[in-house]
C-alpha cells in the first residue's frame, strides 16, 4: 500500500499558496485492508475513506469510463492492480495531477510543474471531453488563479467549446452548476470566469441571458465602455475587489439582464429595463436554484437599482416605498447589500471605478430615519390594526421629508 497527497494541496504548495484541502489517494490496497485499518467508508459511487483521527479523506485508486450522459454518466474501477499514472490520468488539468509522497518527491507524469511555471490551464487527455462539470471547473480555476497571470490552453478552449456544443451541459444538475458557479463568484476575479464561459460557447447554453448582454450598446455619457456585457463584467470585478458576499455578487451579475431585451432601433436607450428583466432574473435564479437570498437580492437589486442611483432625487414618497419594498425595519442587511450592488454597477464603468458615491450614505440615513420613528406614540394614541400601519406610515412620511429637506439645505 502507498499513499499519496495529491490534487489541489500539491498544486497550491508549489504555487506557494495555502493550503486548505488535502486530498489522498491509496495505491496497491483494498477495500478490506483500508477497513481493518480503521478507515470509514464514505460516498456509494466509489471507494473513499476517512481517515480515523484526521478525518481527512483517502480514495483508492481507480480508472474510469464514460457510460452515460453528464457529470454522473461514469463507471469506476479501483483495484490494488490500478497504479498511480492511471488514476492520475482520469484527473481534469495537469497542474491538478501531481502527486506527492511523504518525502515529497513527485510524481508528475502529465508535465503539471512545467503548465504551473507556464501559467497554463491545460487539460490531462482527451477524456476530459466526457465530462461537462469540467467546463465550469476550468473556468472557474481561471478566475481564481488570473491574478498569477494564468490562462486556458487553446487546445483545452477547443475541448471546453465541444463540450458546450455537445448537449452535455444541459445534463448537468442544478445543484452541480450551482456549487462550481457560487464557487467561481466568491473568487479573486470572477468576471474571468463569465469571459471563460462566453470564450468557449457555454455562457449562451447556461446562461443565454447573459450572454445576450454583450454587443448590446448604452448611452456612453452614462457608460463609457458602451457595451452592457463589457459593463456586467467590470461590476463583477468591483464586487469582487470590496470583498462583497455571494448575494451582491450574483446581483450584480444579472441586474441589467433587462437591456438584452431592448429593440435594436431604441438602442442605446433601454426604458423600464429594470422591469422587463425581472422574468429573466427569475428565470436564472430558478435554472440554478439559486439560494433564497440570492434570489431575493438579485431581483429587488434588478428593479431598484435605478433608484438607488438616483436616490437623492427621489420623492419622500417613493423613497418610503423603497424601504418598504425591502422590510428595512425586519431585514436591514438585505438592504445594505442593495446599496452595496448599486454602488458597485455605479464604479463598474471605464475610468469611473474611484467615483465617489453618495447616494449610499443618503439611502443609509434614510433607512435610519424610518427605522426610529417610534410605535408606542401612535399606539398611546389608539391606532391598531390596519390604522396603526397607515399612522406609522404617515409619520414615517413626515421623518423622510424632514430628512430629505435637511440634506438638500
Amino acid at each position: 500500500m502507498q499513499i499519496f497527497k495529491v490534487g489541489g494541496a500539491v498544486r497550491d504548495r508549489l504555487l506557494g499558496k495555502p493550503v486548505t484541502d488535502i486530498d489522498w489517494v491509496v495505491v496497491g490496497a483494498t477495500t478490506e485492508e483500508m477497513l481493518a485499518k480503521g478507515y470509514r467508508p464514505v460516498g456509494a459511487d466509489f471507494p473513499v475513506f476517512l481517515h480515523p483521527k484526521s478525518g481527512e479523506e483517502y480514495a483508492l485508486a481507480r480508472t474510469e469510463r464514460k457510460s452515460g450522459r453528464g457529470y454522473g454518466g461514469f463507471t469506476f474501477h479501483a483495484s490494488p492492480e490500478v497504479t498511480l499514472e492511471e488514476d492520475l490520468i482520469r484527473r481534469d488539468l495537469t497542474i491538478n495531477a501531481i502527486a506527492e509522497d511523504d518525502q515529497h518527491n513527485l510524481t508528475d507524469p502529465y508535465h503539471g510543474q512545467r503548465d504551473l511555471e507556464a501559467r497554463i490551464l491545460r487539460h490531462v487527455s482527451p477524456a476530459f471531453a466526457e465530462d461537462p462539470l469540467r467546463v465550469l471547473r476550468v473556468a472557474r480555476f481561471a478566475a481564481r488563479y488570473a491574478g498569477l497571470g494564468f490562462s486556458v490552453a487553446p487546445e483545452t478552449l477547443e475541448l471546453m467549446r465541444q463540450l458546450s456544443e455537445s448537449g452535455e451541459l444541459e445534463a448537468l444538475t442544478a445543484e452541480r452548476s450551482w456549487k462550481e458557479i457560487s464557487r467561481a463568484l466568491m473568487e479573486d476575479q470572477p468576471q474571468v470566469f463569465i469571459q471563460v464561459l462566453r470564450d468557449c460557447g457555454a455562457l449562451k447554453v447556461l446562461m443565454p441571458e447573459v450572454d445576450a448582454l454583450f454587443g448590446v450598446p448604452q448611452p456612453e455619457a452614462h457608460h463609457p465602455e458602451i457595451d452592457t456585457g463589457l459593463h456586467t463584467l467590470s461590476v463583477l470585478e468591483q464586487s469582487a475587489l470590496h470583498k462583497q458576499p455571494l448575494t451582491v455578487r450574483w446581483a450584480c451579475l444579472l441586474h441589467d439582464l433587462g437591456k438584452g431585451l431592448t429593440p435594436e432601433e431604441e438602442w442605446p436607450r433601454h426604458i423600464a429595463h429594470e422591469h422587463t428583466g425581472l422574468k429573466l432574473i427569475k428565470a436564472v435564479n430558478e435554472r440554478f436554484k439559486a439560494p433564497k437570498d440570492c434570489q431575493e437580492l438579485a431581483l429587488l437589486v434588478g428593479k431598484y437599482h435605478t433608484h438607488g442611483h438616483r436616490a437623492l432625487e427621489l420623492k419622500a414618497s417613493t423613497l418610503l416605498e423603497l424601504l418598504q419594498s425591502f422590510d428595512v425595519y425586519r431585514r436591514p442587511q438585505r438592504f445594505e447589500e442593495f446599496i452595496a450592488a448599486c454602488e458597485m454597477d455605479a464604479r463598474g464603468r471605464k475610468g469611473l471605478e474611484q467615483r465617489s458615491y453618495p447616494q449610499a450614505d443618503y439611502l443609509r440615513g434614510a433607512a435610519k430615519v424610518a427605522r426610529e420613528v417610534a410605535v408606542q406614540p401612535l399606539l398611546e394614541k389608539g391606532f391598531k390594526g390596519p390604522e396603526l400601519g397607515e399612522a406609522l406610515k404617515r409619520e414615517r412620511l413626515k421623518a423622510l421629508k424632514a430628512y430629505k429637506e435637511a440634506a438638500s439645505a
